[in-house]
């Protein structure tokens, strides 16, 4: 399928979107506008995405840490069981640091359909830092289950670097965690030092990081991280990091902010990325409360060195 094929907007008022590929089709889950609910879709083909029907499976509470600003979920299949991450905060208020206040947390479902299985909650992800975390995804490489997210450590400047570690089970880390990226080139301190959104795609001899970086209005853009496929991803000095970014605002065609990735493939093979961009500048007061960025698909090339090619987002067709 060319990508010309898919509407764009794929699904409109769906940031952070993710997409996995399953045995039985597609799955679809992202930040709904309210922040109050997960809700999954699913469809034979990716194509389907769009029309199929979206099934709440989990709803915030009234109280607690997990009752306010549900951000960025992700779903993931482990070891015959599923599981979501999101992050979740008990307050909208801002901390001494001018931050939210959000962790991460996890969600299990034994059953074999995750739309209407019983979803049960694991808890908080505990990690280094008692602090703002979010955007974690996890991977399975060099036989190890991985878990990758975005986190505020308070001894350096900025919101949030990215960290990896191995996972002990799905809902806790095992080790101490690396970090991969801070943020501190011009592009990934646009209004704010952020490096978030973490996303992995393996490609021939090398695993890549595609990750987020500056303030969530047309500054927001994607940065890339690689490694050899045999090297040891606990040791920083091995991780190479692009010196600009890979994907960002088009002003010729009218996408703005694009980011929050992820990755999927079409059924025969093709390389997908999964990603939110708004069609316009003039957002009124904070743009994290401005429903419109809309989810948006295109295809990755690969270039002689087997690195990806992201290109230019392309302009909306509806």
């Amino acid at each position: 399928m060319n990508q010309e094929q898919w509407p764009n907007p794929f699904i409109e008022q769906r940031a952070d979107p993710f997409i996995l590929q399953h045995d039985d089709g597609y799955y679809f889950i992202a930040s709904v506008p309210e922040y109050d609910r997960l809700e999954i879709r699913r469809a034979a083909k990716l194509n389907e995405l769009p029309n199929a029907e979206p099934v709440v499976v989990w709803r915030k509470p009234a109280h607690g840490p997990m009752s306010e600003l549900i951000w960025a979920p992700e779903l993931h299949h482990i070891d015959g069981k599923w599981y979501i991450y999101f992050a979740a905060t008990h307050t909208q208020e801002l901390d001494q640091l001018n931050m939210f206040q959000h962790r991460m947390f996890a969600l299990e479902c034994a059953d074999a359909d995750p739309l209407s299985g019983k979803w049960v909650e694991k808890g908080q992800v505990k990690t280094q830092f008692d602090s703002f975390c979010l955007d974690a995804t996890t991977f399975k490489h060099q036989g190890k289950q991985w878990y990758l997210w975005a986190q505020k450590d308070p001894n350096i400047a900025g919101n949030s670097n990215i960290y990896l570690t191995e996972l002990e089970t799905p809902w806790a880390i095992k080790g101490n965690p690396v970090m991969l990226s801070k943020p501190e080139l011009d592009w990934e301190c646009r209004g704010f030092l952020v490096n978030e959104g973490p996303a992995v795609i393996m490609h021939g001899d090398k695993l890549f990081i595609s990750y987020s970086a500056s303030a969530t209005d047309e500054n927001y853009c994607i940065g890339l991280l690689w490694i050899d496929v045999n090297a040891d991803p606990t040791k920083a000095e091995n991780w190479h990091k692009s010196p600009r970014p890979i994907f960002t605002t088009s002003y010729e065609n009218k996408q703005f902010g694009p980011g929050h990735n992820s990755f999927t493939k079409t059924q025969d093979g093709q390389d997908i990325l999964v990603y939110h961009a708004r069609n316009y500048t003039e957002i009124e007061g904070d743009p994290l409360y401005d429903p419109n960025r809309h989810t948006r698909l295109k295809t990755i090339e690969w270039d002689v060195n087997g690195m990806p090619v992201f290109g230019v987002p392309a302009k909306d067709t509806i």
